[in-house]
């Protein structure tokens, strides 16, 4: 297909479709963070559970979910096509959204949360391939800007319809009807010509293995996940704890982690469309990842001396922190540009879930740290870590704006 033939409007029915589905998928994704502590107890569990045991369990086969997710999904984008995993992750995880309302115990909730994290681990990085790959490349930019944007945003509508509903059951049922009404405009979407023009050749696609048997790529593989270990750490770290972190810093007032999150993200909406607009206007994703990295230390450094501040001052920091981390879109973008067409979707969908599964590792090392440091001593030491390691990567890893994405790897 000729570059002419080409849409060229960074608003046609892929950009809105895949941005679309992102909202839907983020709104499950934080749905359970939201809603479990008033699903678990109508379930019956004790307080105990809800913390720690059943609570942490699905926590994390949601995780696992994710993970085996973003692998299956990403190598059916490069073999199968972009559009199948368009279709085929909303289905199931818009079904799982369903069921989940449905559940009436423990086992029932894990069986649910595993299916929807496989199903939600493809909707981001097939969308963020696609749109790249049908955009011309001085404005594809702008497209994975308004996908991540329109899709950070389904976090807010979470809390946000889960305080106007009040039932965690409904709340459920209205992120399944909106995965599945989402697929009648899927119908009206075309495939990427990049991928179609793959697919009638000989080339090997989507071999995920492929990311590990040469060094160079799996070095340039790696710094892509390191790229987006702050969010995770900001996120699962200092918002999901915030109100111990308000506590140990005698902060005025109760904090909910519930409103810590919407206000989080609220602030994350804002900063991933500055950080694409600001990517197109200085054409460069490398320069951008090293502004929005410096100013997610500085706004670390602040939230860890909120010192007996009022209530109203600690949201506003976690705002700001959600936008300083609201780079999201250039994270994924990189990915997507890095990497030839036969495992771009391999590396756009699994790059983003193994860095949502750094989560852990990160917990991990913040619980150990502890042994030796305050709560609030180790929360710096990890953030020093983490934004240290995405810092050093930002500065070497390769500037892809403008990048031909006409290309294959050697596989």
């Amino acid at each position: 297909m000729k570059a002419d033939n080409r849409p060229v409007s960074i608003f046609n029915i892929a950009v809105i479709v895949a941005s679309l589905g992102y909202f839907v998928d983020i709104y499950d994704l934080l749905l359970f963070t939201i809603v479990r502590v008033p699903s678990l107890k109508s379930l019956g569990l004790p307080d105990s559970e809800i913390d720690a045991g059943a609570g942490l369990l699905l926590i994390n086969i949601q995780m696992v979910g994710l993970l085996i997710g973003g692998i299956f999904w990403g190598i059916i984008g490069d073999k199968k096509g972009r559009l199948s995993v368009l279709f085929g992750s909303i289905l199931i995880y818009s079904v799982a959204n369903i069921a989940n309302g449905f559940v009436q115990g423990i086992n029932g909730y894990v069986l649910w949360r595993f299916v929807a994290g496989f199903g939600l681990a493809g909707e981001l990085g097939a969308g963020i391939t696609l749109v790249s790959e049908i955009l011309p490349k001085e404005k594809r930019g702008y497209g994975t800007m308004i996908v991540a944007t329109v899709g950070v945003s389904g976090a807010v509508a979470a809390n946000l319809i889960a305080k106007l509903v009040g039932d965690w059951r409904i709340c459920y049922f209205i992120g399944g009807g909106l995965g599945l009404a989402l697929l009648v405009l899927r119908v009206s979407v075309m495939e990427s010509h990049l991928f179609n023009a793959v697919k009638s050749s000989a080339a090997s696609r989507g071999s995920f293995m492929a990311l590990f048997t040469n060094r160079e790529r799996f070095i340039k593989y790696l710094k892509c996940m390191l790229l987006g270990t702050p969010t995770w750490f900001v996120v699962g770290i200092l918002i999901a704890f915030s109100n111990k972190f308000a506590t140990m810093m005698n902060v005025k007032g109760a904090i909910s982690p519930g409103d810590a999150i919407a206000f989080c993200y609220a602030g994350l909406v804002v900063g991933d469309f500055a950080s694409g607009l600001i990517s197109q206007l200085w054409r460069s994703r490398r320069k951008v990842m090293l502004l929005f990295l410096a100013l997610t230390g500085i706004m670390v450094a602040v939230y860890l001396n909120l010192h007996g501040v009022e209530t109203w001052v600690f949201y506003t920091v976690c705002c700001i922190l959600g936008f300083s981390v609201g780079f999201w879109a250039i994270f994924v973008t990189i990915a997507a540009e890095s990497f030839g067409t036969n495992l771009r979707a391999t590396v756009a969908t699994t790059v983003p879930n193994f860095a949502r599964g750094m989560l852990p590792l990160i917990s991990i090392l913040f619980i150990q740290v502890q042994k030796y440091f305050t709560f609030l001593q180790s929360g710096a030491i990890v953030a020093v870590v983490c934004i240290g390691v995405a810092l050093i990567t930002a500065w070497k890893v390769e500037e892809t704006f403008g990048k031909d994405l006409n290309y294959l790897e050697e596989i």
